[in-house]
């Protein structure tokens, strides 16, 4: 993947992105205002940066996810009223200061660096801004004064970020993988898996069952070829929610995102052969990252009915699962093979739950959890 600073043609963004775009081709209502929204957010990330300084650390973070969302916006709006965003943009700098630069694009050694030298503080220029996307919103078909409005709000969208000190093409790749990674699945092939290099008895296996079964004692236990694993588990909760049933998404992370220090831990196979990947991606701190990314989920999952009859999850909560887990090795999966992990995961659950135990497939390879129930009622 090429790094966040490294040049990108405008042209290549386009071809990249329009598969991401799932509006209708004649809603143009639905991206003006998802336009204005996200010069909104722009302005209300650079609000608390000014109000809070160093306190608020994920200032830059999401300004850049504001402006990327925005470029996004412009970007599905022009395609609708047939300009290509290059040419909008393009129009935009025609009067800004141009300097020569060497290119990192090995089809263009020379690039022109386009630059308003002065600008005004960054409160006036997100509020200019403003202004120029109150125009854009009353535009409504094709017209050289709609192509005017575009290019005012493209002039304006580059002079604040100039103002906010971000970098342009960084925006462009981290709006790349995060739209792309949310709405695209990516081919099985491209998918990242983790301990391919290791041997047999140091991998996830490629395909499990896990029988799960209640006592009478209220008792969860689990067996993975006949033998027990883990400890019996209760909710640990005075108003009972199932959580005794939660290694299921520990399975479903195991299978569908072929990572799960825990499901490592539970059956003993630990990369140890590599002690930097023993501590770093399967030790306690990891563990502990999972177990309380799953308490977190489930939590947030209850004010949902547990995702039941649901097929897609919000791009904040798969947002902050992504936070939970940077820094670990599955940051690298893309946040659509979250969304199957949790969505499976959930889905078995429920079953499990229902039917007080019962057994859970997982399918390494075809990146599936299933559920199957008990043959027989254990006593």
């Amino acid at each position: 993947m090429p790094t966040p600073e490294r040049s990108i043609l405008l042209r290549s963004y386009m071809e990249q992105i329009a598969p991401t775009d799932r509006l209708p081709d004649e809603d143009l209502r639905s991206v003006q205002m998802g336009l204005f929204g996200e010069v909104g957010g722009i302005m209300a990330a650079a609000k608390k940066h000014h109000r809070e300084g160093k306190a608020y650390a994920g200032y830059r973070r999401a300004v850049e996810e504001e402006f990327g969302d925005a470029l996004w916006y412009l970007t599905a709006l022009c395609r609708r009223l047939g300009y290509g965003v290059d040419d909008i943009l393009s129009a935009a700098v025609e009067a800004y200061d141009k300097v020569l630069a060497a290119s990192d694009l090995i089809t263009g050694p020379i690039a022109h660096v386009s630059s308003t030298a002065l600008l005004p503080p960054l409160d006036d220029t997100l509020l200019k801004l403003g202004d120029a996307t109150a125009g854009v919103l009353g535009i409504r078909e094709p017209s050289n004064e709609t192509k005017a409005l575009l290019i005012a709000f493209a002039d304006r969208y580059l002079q604040a970020l100039q103002s906010a000190d971000v970098v342009f093409s960084k925006i462009v790749h981290l709006n790349l993988s995060k739209t792309r990674g949310r709405f695209l699945m990516a081919d099985s092939a491209h998918l990242p898996t983790f301990d391919d290099r290791f041997a047999r008895e140091e991998r996830i296996p490629e395909k499990f069952e896990i029988t799960i079964d209640q006592r009478k004692s209220g008792k969860c236990y689990l067996r993975m070829n006949d033998v027990f694993i883990g400890d019996p588990l209760t909710d640990n909760i005075l108003d009972q929610d199932g959580y005794r049933f939660h290694d299921v998404f520990h399975f479903a992370h195991a299978a569908i995102l072929h990572w799960s220090p825990v499901f490592r831990a539970l059956i003993k196979q630990k990369r140890k052969s590599d002690p930097t990947v023993d501590e770093a991606q399967d030790g306690g701190r990891a563990i502990v990252v999972e177990e309380g990314l799953t308490a977190w989920l489930f939590a947030r999952a209850k004010d949902l009915d547990y995702f039941k009859g649901q097929d897609t999850i919000s791009y904040d909560l798969l947002k902050t699962v992504q936070q939970f887990v940077a820094g670990y090795e599955v940051q690298d999966c893309p946040l659509n093979l979250w969304e199957t992990a949790i969505l499976q995961g959930f889905e078995v659950f429920r079953k499990v739950r229902d039917n007080f135990g019962g057994v859970v497939v997982g399918d390494r390879n075809a990146r599936t959890l299933e559920y199957k129930p008990l043959a027989e009622t254990t006593s």
